[in-house]
């Protein structure tokens, strides 16, 4: 035993400083890789497997090569989900990068702290919330005739909106929910990035006699690209992943109208059992993000600054 304790001990003094501290970064870092091992690298293996297979946890499982990804082509909800899910990244994305810029704008002006801080905590307070509580919360403040919106509606001389069963209406109203409850993270992080441009590029720019639209869009927008870009890239991702909102709210109703990608995946693997073709649906959901987001990072070279 003190032999081993004496070689034990004999290997650490013969470790360099900067190799100790090397040691010591990459045990602090091993949980996060095992977590990402666990549940999202063998998770993403085992559906790219299972797409490949006609599964069954009950019969067995066979492989059918391309069978499932054939399938897709003649799915015509899937086209209907993916149409969905589109129009709903555009305009979660759209609106919560815009709105939450907005915000960060007005708040950055010259405010006392105590209402900077104020405001700030009113609009990033949606953000802690879970969303199925704010979900469920929503669908009584949609419901036709004894919601809260409609009750205001009615004194503008609008009669009541059927948010959760109209098919024109459904989609806006997870729009609306979405907006509200994510634009306080976009406006956290714009403010940071507003915060951190130095006040000598603006006073150097008035001295020129530069108006503040000028200053917006020659000063701020290209010192806040990097921001910009790390907002739309996290917002586009997420929202082509909505699931929990539309599940609660609307369950994809009615019809297809809200219904989303993940969900359908939901629906396909869980009440239907067809593991294979939703681990093959996955995998095309999976692909497309990757490609758009491998997109927005080669476009971002020719708009996005760092220095």
């Amino acid at each position: 035993m003190r032999k081993g304790k004496a070689n034990s001990s004999r290997l650490l003094p013969e470790m360099t400083p900067r190799h100790r501290e090397a040691f010591v970064g990459y045990l602090f870092i091993l949980p996060t890789y095992v977590g990402f091992i666990i549940f999202i690298l063998y998770p993403l293996i085992e559906s790219m497997r299972i797409s490949f297979l006609d599964f069954s946890i009950l019969r067995g499982s066979t492989y059918i090569g391309l069978d499932n990804y054939m399938q897709m082509l003649q799915d015509p909800r899937l086209r209907i989900v993916y149409a969905n899910t589109i129009v709903f990244t555009l305009f979660a994305v759209f609106f919560n990068a815009g709105i939450g810029l907005i915000l960060a704008v007005m708040l950055n002006r010259r405010l006392p702290i105590l209402m900077r801080n104020l405001y700030r905590s009113i609009f990033f307070f949606p953000v802690l919330i879970a969303h199925t509580y704010i979900a469920v919360i929503w669908e009584f403040l949609y419901a036709q005739d004894t919601g809260v919106i409609n009750y205001y509606l009615s004194f503008l001389g609008i009669e009541p909106i059927p948010w959760l069963s109209n098919v024109h209406w459904a989609m806006a109203a997870i729009i609306i929910l979405d907006v509200w409850k994510n634009t306080g993270f976009a406006m956290l992080v714009f403010l940071a990035g507003l915060q951190s441009i130095p006040n000598e590029y603006y006073e150097a720019a008035q001295l020129d006699g530069a108006n503040e639209r000028q200053l917006f869009f020659r000063i701020t927008i290209p010192m806040l690209s990097p921001t910009i870009f790390f907002i739309l890239v996290i917002f586009m991702i997420g929202a082509l992943q909505v699931f929990d909102t539309i599940i609660v709210l609307t369950a994809g109703g009615p019809g297809d109208a809200t219904r989303s990608v993940v969900l359908y995946i939901y629906e396909i693997a869980f009440r239907t059992f067809n593991m294979g073709y939703a681990a093959a649906v996955s995998m095309t959901l999976f692909a497309i993000i990757l490609v758009l987001t491998a997109c927005q990072f080669w476009i971002s070279r020719r708009w996005v600054h760092y220095e």
